[in-house]
C-alpha cells in the first residue's frame, strides 16, 4: 500500500477530519455521539490530545485525508495514564482498501513508543465487524460486551470492550 502515507496529523487537516467524522456520527454506530462537533471543537479536541502526548495521525491517498486515528485518555484517574483508547475514522469510500490497518499498526507503534502500556478498544456496536476484526487482527483480545448501554438511530446498541497490551505492558513498571 505504497500509495498511502500516514502521517501526524495537523491543524490543516481539519476540515477533512470533521468531515470524516461527522459522517460517522449522522451515519453509524462507532461513535455513540449524536451530533457531528463542528471543525472548532473538532480542532479544540485535537489539540488536547496532542498537546498531551497522544498520538494524532491520519492517512493519506494522493493528498486526501482518507481516515485518522488517534489514542486518547482511557479514564482521567491519574492510575489509568498508561492505558489508551484508541479510535480510527475512514472516510467511506476508503473502507475496505487496508488502510484502517496501516493506521492502527501506525498508532500502536507511536503510542508504544510514547510510553504508554495498555491501548482498550471500545467498539460501538456489536455488529460493527469490521472493526472488531480489525481490532482482533492488530492483536487485540475480547474482553467483554456491554450490552445495550447505547441509544442511537431507533436501537439499542452493544459495546465491545477489546484490550491489547503495549511494549513491556504490565511487566514492569513504567
Amino acid at each position: 500500500m505504497s500509495d498511502v502515507h500516514i502521517r501526524t496529523a495537523a491543524p490543516g487537516d481539519i476540515a477533512a477530519i470533521a468531515r470524516i467524522y461527522a459522517d460517522a456520527v449522522k451515519h453509524g454506530t462507532a461513535t455513540f455521539e449524536v451530533e457531528a462537533p463542528d471543525e472548532a471543537e473538532m480542532a479544540r479536541r485535537m489539540r488536547a490530545l496532542v498537546t498531551s502526548n497522544y498520538p494524532y495521525l491520519v492517512a493519506e491517498r494522493s493528498g486526501v485525508i482518507a481516515g485518522y486515528a488517534y489514542a486518547g485518555p482511557y479514564h482521567l484517574r491519574p492510575a489509568y495514564r498508561w492505558t489508551v483508547e484508541d479510535s480510527i475514522y475512514l472516510d467511506p469510500p476508503f473502507h475496505g482498501q487496508g488502510i484502517g490497518r496501516l493506521l492502527m499498526r501506525h498508532l500502536l507503534a507511536d503510542a508504544e513508543a510514547r510510553g504508554f502500556r495498555q491501548m482498550i478498544a471500545l467498539v460501538g456496536d456489536s455488529t460493527n465487524t469490521a472493526s472488531i476484526a480489525l481490532h482482533a487482527a492488530a492483536g487485540f483480545q475480547m474482553i467483554g460486551t456491554l450490552q445495550s448501554v447505547g441509544f442511537k438511530h431507533g436501537r439499542w446498541l452493544d459495546v465491545v470492550l477489546m484490550q491489547r497490551p503495549l511494549g513491556s505492558a504490565n511487566s514492569s513498571p513504567p
